[in-house]
C-alpha cells in the first residue's frame, strides 16, 4: 500500500461527495505535471489523504486505477483553462473524527515531506500550488494517520448488499467472464457497468449531476441508466458515459422501457398508450423545460427514439 496526499480546495466537496479523483493530464499550457502524472501510479488499496482549506479532513482508500474520464460536469466554472478529459480515480473517503492542521503539527512533519513535489511548504505549511496529487513517504503517511487516530490496518469497510441477481444479469455476467477475447479489467469494467457499478456509473455522473426530471441531485438514489440499451451496445458503447443518463428510479422505469424519450433539445415525449394520471401521481410535469443533450449524447438519443416510436406497434 503506498500513501499518497492530494490537495483539492476547490474542488474537495465534489471528489469526496463523488468518490473520485479528477486531474488533466497536464498544465493548461501543455507543460508535464508530476502531480497529475501520479494519478497514472496509484493502486487499488492506495491511502489518499484529502487536504483543502489548510486542513484533512477525509481519508479515502483507492478503490479503482485511473483511466480516462470526462472533466466532471459538477466542477462548474473550476478549472476552465484545464482540457475536456483527464484522468479519473475512484476513491472511496471518509471523514475523519477531528481535522488535522499540518501547520499545527510542521516541526514533526516537515522532515519526512518530500523534497521535490512536496503538498505543502516545509517553512510554512501551507499547501504548495501547483501541485494536486503528491506521493508521500510510508513513514509520513503512519504519521498522519497517527496524528488523525486512525487504525493503520484496514479501516475501510464496504457493506455488501444481499439480493438475488435476475436470470438476465446472471446470463450477461456469464458471457462477460467466458468471452475470451477480453482482457480481465475490461471483463471487470464491463461486469461492474452491468450491475450499476463502476466505471460505466462514475462516467455518467461526472457528465450528469442530477436527474433531468426530478432535480434530485443524491447520486445514491439515482440510476446511471443506459440509453442504447445494454443488450443491443458493443462494449465499448456499455462502458461510454454519453451513452448514459442520471435518471430517479419511477423516471428510469418509464424511460428503460420505452414509455418516455427525451428530444435533442430535453423535450420530453410520453407513449400515447401511458396513463396522464401515472405522470401526475408521480410528480412528473410533461410540460417542464428541461436543458438540451450533448452532441456526443444525440446520436444514442435517435436509437432511443426509433425503439419509442415502434412501441405497441
Amino acid at each position: 500500500m503506498s500513501f499518497w496526499w492530494v490537495n483539492h480546495k476547490q474542488t474537495r466537496a465534489h471528489e469526496v461527495r463523488g468518490g473520485y479523483l479528477w486531474s488533466p493530464y497536464r498544465n493548461a499550457n501543455g507543460a508535464f505535471n508530476q502531480s497529475y502524472e501520479n494519478m497514472r501510479h496509484v493502486k487499488v488499496g492506495d491511502t489518499v489523504f484529502s487536504y483543502g482549506f489548510g486542513n484533512i479532513a477525509y481519508v479515502g482508500t483507492v478503490t479503482a486505477a485511473a483511466v480516462p474520464g470526462p472533466k466532471p460536469e459538477e466542477f462548474g466554472n473550476v478549472g476552465d483553462n484545464w482540457s475536456d478529459v483527464g484522468w479519473l480515480v475512484d476513491v472511496y473517503f471518509e471523514p475523519v473524527a477531528q481535522p488535522l492542521r499540518p501547520t499545527d503539527h510542521l516541526q514533526q512533519l516537515a522532515a519526512l515531506l518530500p523534497d521535490k513535489h512536496s503538498p505543502i511548504q516545509k517553512t510554512t505549511g501551507h499547501g504548495n500550488q501547483g501541485c494536486y496529487l503528491a506521493a508521500i513517504s510510508e513513514a509520513l503517511g503512519h504519521i498522519l494517520l497517527a496524528l488523525l487516530e486512525i487504525d493503520p490496518k484496514p479501516w475501510l469497510h464496504h457493506p455488501v448488499a444481499e439480493h438475488v441477481p435476475a436470470p438476465e444479469l446472471l446470463e450477461d455476467l456469464r458471457v462477460i467472464e467466458q468471452d475470451p477475447s477480453m482482457l480481465e479489467t475490461q471483463r471487470l469494467h464491463l461486469a461492474k457497468a452491468r450491475v450499476g457499478q463502476g466505471l460505466y456509473r462514475k462516467r455518467v455522473m461526472l457528465l450528469e449531476s442530477a436527474c433531468r426530471v426530478t432535480g434530485v441531485g443524491d447520486s445514491r438514489v439515482l440510476i446511471a441508466s443506459h440509453i442504447k440499451p445494454w443488450r443491443t451496445s458493443s462494449n465499448i458503447e456499455r462502458l461510454n458515459g454519453h451513452n448514459g443518463i442520471l435518471l430517479s428510479p419511477h423516471v428510469d422505469a418509464l424511460f428503460d422501457d420505452h414509455l418516455m424519450t427525451f428530444e435533442d433539445n430535453g423535450r420530453m415525449r410520453f407513449h400515447q398508450s401511458l396513463s396522464l394520471d401515472v405522470l401526475e401521481r408521480w410528480g412528473i410535469d410533461s410540460q417542464k423545460k428541461l436543458d438540451g443533450f450533448r452532441p456526443e449524447q444525440t446520436p444514442f438519443l435517435e436509437q432511443h427514439r426509433a425503439a419509442f416510436a415502434q412501441k405497441f406497434n
